[in-house]
């Protein structure tokens, strides 16, 4: 069982679900509810204005549905960037507020009297997201994009993985408490673009210079800044019990977007 079914991950689980044959032990309840935001493609605009809030409610929501359903055992879908956050990197004040109530959600989970473990995912990107899309317009429009630093490096993750990795904990059920699923090489959201921008044809990217951050404020919100200000500090481990990428890189995973893409058409 699902919860966040309308998201994009959601397709993809859904998706990997039907042709993996991934068999599970009773009941499991897999919460995606708070992962719409947890891709650095959105420029922001993917957070509520009241997103701590309703980080803790969703959050709420989904124990009182397992309860309702009777569910064995639940999936906690959480963010890598709460690690790097809690390892010492450095989180601005509009982040913080959302960092923090991922924890006080993560707590609560574990704290609910449920068999239940958080699966914290890299920045998610695929062949489903939206946004991806936008982008590759954007580029072959020569329209620059905020980049961030380049040597601020964040953990990424393709959403076949992500899928896989829900998956599997929703029927492996792992005793940790709190693991990780990312892919195995941590890039700048510089770097990621970058190549991305390289394969759908525009050679030469350009970049937003950090001081019109004033001027694209309405197009590229403040938490999309922070998001890319905060560095991987150290690996994302524990991992996934069993699990490993299929894409364990940018380079891989975005080949296979285009690739998808192709196919589609």
């Amino acid at each position: 069982m699902l919860t966040g079914q309308r998201t994009e991950l959601a397709s993809a689980v859904a998706r990997e679900h039907r042709d993996g044959g991934h068999g599970g032990r009773g009941r499991a309840l897999v919460n995606l509810a708070l992962q719409a935001p947890n891709t650095l493609l959105h420029d922001g605009h993917a957070w509520r204005p009241d997103a701590p809030a309703h980080v803790i409610s969703s959050t709420r929501r989904m124990l009182a549905e397992a309860g309702r359903t009777r569910s064995g055992f639940v999936v906690h879908g959480s963010y890598a960037f709460v690690g790097n956050a809690e390892l010492g990197g450095h989180v601005d004040d509009g982040l913080r507020d959302i960092v923090e109530a991922a924890q006080v959600a993560e707590r609560m989970v574990l704290a609910s009297g449920r068999r239940a473990c958080v699966v914290r995912l890299g920045y998610l990107y695929g062949p489903e997201y939206g946004d991806l899309l936008a982008y590759r317009r954007a580029f072959r429009l020569g329209r620059p994009y905020w980049a961030g630093p380049k040597d601020n490096l964040q953990h990424h993750l393709h959403s076949r993985d992500a899928a896989r990795a829900l998956l599997l904990a929703a029927a492996r059920r792992p005793k940790a408490d709190v693991v990780y699923a990312t892919d195995g090489e941590p890039a700048s959201f510089a770097e990621f673009m970058d190549h991305f921008a390289h394969l759908v044809g525009r050679s030469r990217p350009l970049h937003l210079p950090r001081f019109t951050a004033p001027l694209v404020r309405p197009v590229v919100r403040g938490l999309h800044r922070q998001m890319v200000d905060l560095a991987a500090t150290g690996p994302a481990v524990p991992r996934l019990p069993g699990f490993e990428p299929m894409y364990p890189d940018h380079r891989s995973g975005l080949a296979q977007v285009i690739e998808a893409w192709q196919q589609s058409r």
